[in-house]
């Protein structure tokens, strides 16, 4: 009887440690999927069909296809997802679909969704409010193909649930940075009395505008990568420029900055999405004359910086409690010399060129949009020490660059145009010194308070 019990006692202590080691690993696996990291990566053709409109013209061939790839962040709090797409500009609600979709694919809501184009100019516009009106005068489907643009966003969405269910754990996070050699410059050359007196655009033949200096630009081009221990799973890369190398004749192309990025992305075998950063006033033109035989030339330049951003790489151990999103929604003011009844009269006016009507639209949406209400988003998602800054419009470089110096011990990757609906955004002196990008603008020289206080409130 005594056997009987000493061998039951020590049974049921067997079992009990077993108990107690199971249900010890159990919360061990908890905790650590708590404290975990996935990404999930994905890449979906957002090439227009032949006779869709493009920037210029309508599309009579692709060159160099077009994309959308991004990542969806998953952690234990509600997943982020990233996307930057080949077009010219998704605005006001076309970018309220997009993220509308991406968000519910993502099981995730609208505003930790942030969506941007690179702004290739031989690329589509997506726009239903700017279309909405046109349909109104007679001009819908001139400028837009929406359902092309429904097709590709059910397309993203679709690849965006598969990211999620394929999502890889991440351990580390990688940072490099190197220096882009002649590709960018600034647009606004000034004269002595502090004007705008040359516009060096994306490409340039003009000898003063070649011989003037490159300006302020932010050289750097900065490579954010996601590692599983020491394999890689994404990367992102930022750099401020606009993308073209020349453009009109509806030969749809990704132009140098994807055609550079899609050769590094070959390169390295993993998932690359670039983002355009704050490139409102910065282009090639000190360095492009136009031809065709520059673009894969400022393309190599592209991939040889990224190439050198990798290899300057260095990883550091990441987890859940490193990742941190905020976002903060802000009214953008509205330039003075939008005039709704002058808009609307231009809209009316039989004699008027469909490119002057497009043009009255594209000011009336925003105007309605700002009047109903809707705000922009600013957002960032900082993970250790890397914060990746989301803003909207063709945003100057001097907001790029100021939001870096509001870190300086961190590492400040800036992304503009995500909602392309006010166009440019200049510096409050920018309005004042004249020039194409103000007269593209639609919105105040107040906007610089307004878009530095938002900025300071997502990086503090």
């Amino acid at each position: 009887m005594n056997r009987l019990l000493l061998s039951l006692h020590i049974n049921i202590g067997i079992v009990f440690r077993l108990f107690l080691f199971i249900n010890g690993f159990v919360f061990f696996c908890i905790y650590c999927n708590a404290q975990s990291i996935k990404i999930g990566a994905f890449t979906v053709d957002a090439s227009p069909p032949i006779g869709s409109p493009v920037a210029y013209a309508n599309t009579r061939s692709v060159t160099d296809s077009l994309s959308a790839k991004g990542v969806v962040i998953l952690s234990g709090q509600s997943p982020v997802v990233l996307c930057a797409v080949d077009w010219i500009g998704i605005a006001n609600e076309g970018l309220d679909v997009w993220k509308e979709q991406l968000a519910k694919a993502a099981g995730t809501t609208a505003d930790r969704v942030s969506i941007h184009a690179l702004h290739q100019h031989d690329a589509p516009r997506c726009d239903f409010t700017v279309e909405r009106i046109l349909e109104k005068y007679g001009l819908g489907g001139t400028r837009f193909d929406n359902s092309f643009y429904l097709r590709v966003i059910e397309q993203v969405a679709l690849a965006v649930r598969k990211a999620v269910l394929n999502a890889r754990y991440i351990t580390h996070i990688g940072f490099g940075q190197a220096k882009v050699e002649k590709v960018a410059s600034n647009r606004r050359i000034l004269g002595k009395d502090g004007k705008v007196v040359i516009v060096r655009y994306s490409s340039s033949t003009d000898a003063a505008a070649i011989a003037a200096p490159e300006g302020l630009i932010d050289p750097w081009l900065k490579c954010v990568s996601f590692w599983n221990n020491e394999k890689p799973v994404a990367t992102l890369t930022y750099y401020a420029t606009h993308p073209q190398s020349y453009y009109g004749t509806g030969d749809v192309s990704c132009d140098f900055v994807g055609i550079g990025r899609n050769a590094f992305e070959k390169n390295i075998g993993i998932p690359t999405i670039h983002f355009n950063g704050a490139g409102g006033n910065i282009a090639a033109g000190k360095y492009n004359n136009g031809s065709h035989k520059m673009r894969p030339v400022l393309a190599a330049r592209i991939q040889a910086a990224m190439k050198k951003a990798w290899a300057a790489t260095k990883k550091i151990p990441v987890s859940e409690k490193d990742i941190v999103w905020r976002t903060t929604p802000v009214a953008l003011p509205i330039a003075q010399n939008l005039i709704v009844d002058s808009l609307i009269a231009t809209l009316e006016n039989k004699y008027l060129t469909p490119n002057e009507k497009y043009d009255a639209a594209i000011r009336l949406a925003w105007m309605e949009r700002s009047k109903a209400g809707k705000k922009v988003d600013v957002s960032v998602l900082r993970i250790g020490k890397i914060w990746l800054l989301n803003l909207p419009g063709e945003t100057f470089i001097e907001y790029q660059l100021a939001a870096g110096a509001l870190r300086p011990n961190d590492h400040i990757c800036t992304a503009a145009y995500e909602e392309y609906g006010p166009r440019y955004i200049g510096t409050k002196i920018a309005y004042t010194q004249g020039g194409y990008e103000i007269t593209q603008s639609f919105v105040s020289p107040e906007v610089e308070e307004v878009l530095m206080n938002a900025i300071k409130k997502v990086l503090n």
